[in-house]
């Protein structure tokens, strides 16, 4: 086994084992569950693991480590330099090269880097296929910002585009960029990341004020229902119960059924269970448990239709003005 011969999935198998399952685990929480997946099948499959091995993939992490890090400090040129004289000039080429392939090192980082209110001074009159793509690659806040401060009619426009964005041509990319750069003086990376669709979307929409919310969902809802509603199905998740103040989640309890409560907090987390059990009362808290408990083997896709339910529930009730859902950008004063 040589480490220059592993595969990517290999080498994190190995770094997630040297790491111990504590650790591990923390790691585990921001991955999807195919990656979940595939890195505990080769991490089942890993046979023993050489010392020499383990500390050249673990030298290799710490190596990408600090150059990403001197990258977000100073872009590509600053963190070659650096690089080059710690390791000397083969050595750091080769690193940029493996972490721009692995971590795709974004454009629009002079931008990020940028107050949201002098960058949407620049881009507000652009294309609003222009903003879109700008803003897929802003950091969500910054994002949510500028595009809570657009015209409303733009608002709509901007959001569709950018949970409808796909993959985007280098050239595209660059020209937008260099031209970006100019008006800013700032300092670009090139790129060819894909960014947008509907989760990018979904985690700006959260972060603006409910007006501009509701303006571009209701617009939405009339030109592409279907584009709405898996909008809307994302903009609160069942985890975000939590959120919910005693009396909201009072509320929403006494619309809920008890089977579909059951389901839900079948594999809930502790804080969801706990905020729920909190607002029942003593007898109904113990009978809930007991339903669980008898439950028996259930399919995660009940368990998810159960918790959709309690979701829509939710929006139902919001809409209705009957609760009220915290959000990004918003200052509401409750009375």
């Amino acid at each position: 086994m040589k480490a220059h011969r592993l595969t990517g999935k290999q080498k994190a198998a190995i770094l997630l084992v040297s790491l111990g399952p504590e650790l591990s685990s923390q790691v585990f929480k921001h991955l999807r569950e195919e990656e979940i997946e595939d890195l505990t099948l080769e991490i089942a499959s890993l046979r023993r693991i050489p010392p020499e091995i383990r500390d050249e993939v673990l030298a290799e992490f710490h190596e990408m480590m600090v150059a990403r890090e001197y990258i977000e400090h100073g872009g590509i040129d600053y963190a070659r330099e650096l690089l080059e004289k710690a390791l000397g000039p083969s050595k750091a080429e080769d690193i940029i090269n493996r972490l721009t392939a692995s971590l795709q090192i974004r454009p629009f980082d002079f931008a990020r880097k940028t107050d949201p209110g002098q960058l949407l001074n620049f881009i507000q009159n652009e294309h609003p296929q222009t903003i879109a793509l700008i803003l897929a690659y802003l950091d969500p806040e910054q994002a949510g910002m500028i595009l809570s401060a657009l015209p409303p009619e733009r608002q709509v426009d901007v959001a569709k585009r950018l949970a409808t964005l796909d993959r985007t041509t280098p050239e595209v990319l660059q020209e937008i960029e260099s031209t970006l750069e100019k008006r800013l003086s700032a300092f670009a990376v090139d790129d060819y990341t894909m960014a947008g669709g509907i989760e990018s979307a979904v985690e700006i929409l959260t972060l603006v004020d409910r007006a501009t919310e509701k303006t571009i969902i209701d617009s939405l809802e009339e030109d592409d229902p279907e584009l709405a509603e898996e909008i809307r199905k994302r903009m609160f998740v069942f985890e975000d119960i939590i959120s919910l103040d005693d009396r909201s989640i009072q509320k929403v309890l006494r619309e809920v059924e008890s089977k579909d409560l059951a389901l839900a907090l079948k594999t809930a987390s502790e804080e969801v269970s706990s905020r729920l059990y909190k607002n029942m009362s003593k007898r109904a808290g113990e009978m809930l448990k007991e339903d669980i408990e008898f439950m028996g083997p259930v399919r995660l896709r009940d368990i998810e239709e159960a918790q959709q339910k309690i979701v829509s529930t939710i929006r139902r009730l919001e809409e209705a003005g009957e609760i009220i859902i915290a959000r990004g950008g918003e200052d509401e004063v409750i009375v």
